[in-house]
């Protein structure tokens, strides 16, 4: 993966194949909910430099069975590359939102795909108000399993993503390298403070998070109760369109889910960690991140990224 992109690393089916005529399968599996996502893409491109937006490209869109949901995985599948990348989103984000920066690796001759995790994208889940995120942590080692070949893999994570993937890579041994752009430990309380809109009074979140189980833990709530997501760019329009994104910012999650997420032990990997922070984050400081990466067993080292995602793109032009 070349620096340039930095700044601004799928594999052929062997389970779940993908049909000939992956648009017939959008279609029976997501109905008109494909075309949201492929204007959602478009949405995102937007806020790309246009030298960039212009080697944007249409992702393929297949479908995944696991364990009762149909998965949705947008992918550019390239034979001939040396190395595959799997993109992760984060609460609040789904393959489409991360599809041009997805689109951009593509580009450097990389065989990339971006799945939907459960309750986000495309992806069909028939029970979403028990989905924890253990599932996401085991979809993932699934689909690695189900999908690999003898080339090199890389994880990138996008928000807490990020540690999606560190977490993943510690339990899969087919993943060779993680490239995250934040590390937050949700455990801490700095964390929790940041992570979520009610600020310093975050903390509380971890404290009451014992509390979300039995019927309560099935409680769906809008994600955007949550997120602080007008902390998501410095650009105000970016911003307001992840708030209301039907497919991310715009779901509704379990409470259950955000309480395994705050309680969740993750696992340092063995493999390498880059950290691509973005310099000018004002959701996340980039040295909580760095706290973590420092418990790693092979951190990689940070590398500020400007420019390196929509999310992350501020705005240069008249502050």
């Amino acid at each position: 993966m070349s620096r340039h992109l930095l700044e601004c690393s799928h594999t052929p089916h062997t389970s779940g194949r993908r049909s000939d005529n992956s648009e017939h399968d959008v279609l029976g599996q997501g109905g008109t909910r494909t075309d949201s996502v492929r204007s959602m893409w478009a949405a995102y491109s937007a806020f790309y430099p246009p030298e960039l937006r212009a080697q944007i490209t249409a992702p393929e869109h297949t479908w995944w069975p696991w364990r009762g949901n149909h998965v949705h995985v947008a992918c550019t599948h390239n034979a001939d590359a040396h190395a595959r990348v799997l993109v992760i989103h984060g609460a609040g984000g789904h393959s489409g939102a991360l599809w041009p920066i997805a689109s951009l690796i593509a580009a450097q001759g990389i065989d990339v795909s971006a799945i939907d995790l459960p309750l986000y994208g495309l992806t069909k889940t028939p029970h979403p108000q028990d989905i924890r995120y253990q599932d996401w942590v085991n979809v993932l080692v699934d689909y690695i399993d189900a999908h690999s070949d003898n080339r090199p893999l890389i994880l990138v994570g996008a928000s807490i993503g990020g540690l999606l993937a560190s977490e993943v890579a510690a339990r899969s041994r087919r993943v060779h390298a993680v490239v995250a752009t934040c590390l937050l430990n949700p455990r801490t309380w700095q964390a929790q403070a940041h992570m979520t809109t009610f600020g310093p009074f975050g903390v509380l979140s971890g404290l009451v998070a014992p509390l979300a189980r039995g019927p309560i833990a099935r409680i769906m709530i809008p994600m955007r109760w949550v997120a602080n997501f007008r902390r998501m760019s410095r650009n105000p329009q970016l911003s307001a369109l992840c708030a209301r994104d039907p497919l991310g910012g715009g779901a509704q999650i379990p409470l259950g889910f955000l309480a395994s997420f705050l309680r969740y032990q993750h696992t340092p990997p063995t493999v390498p960690v880059h950290l691509a922070h973005p310099q000018c984050d004002a959701w996340t400081p980039p040295h909580l991140s760095m706290d973590t990466l420092a418990t790693m067993p092979q951190p990689a080292g940070l590398h500020p990224t400007p420019r390196m995602w929509a999310f992350s793109h501020r705005r240069t032009r008249g502050k």
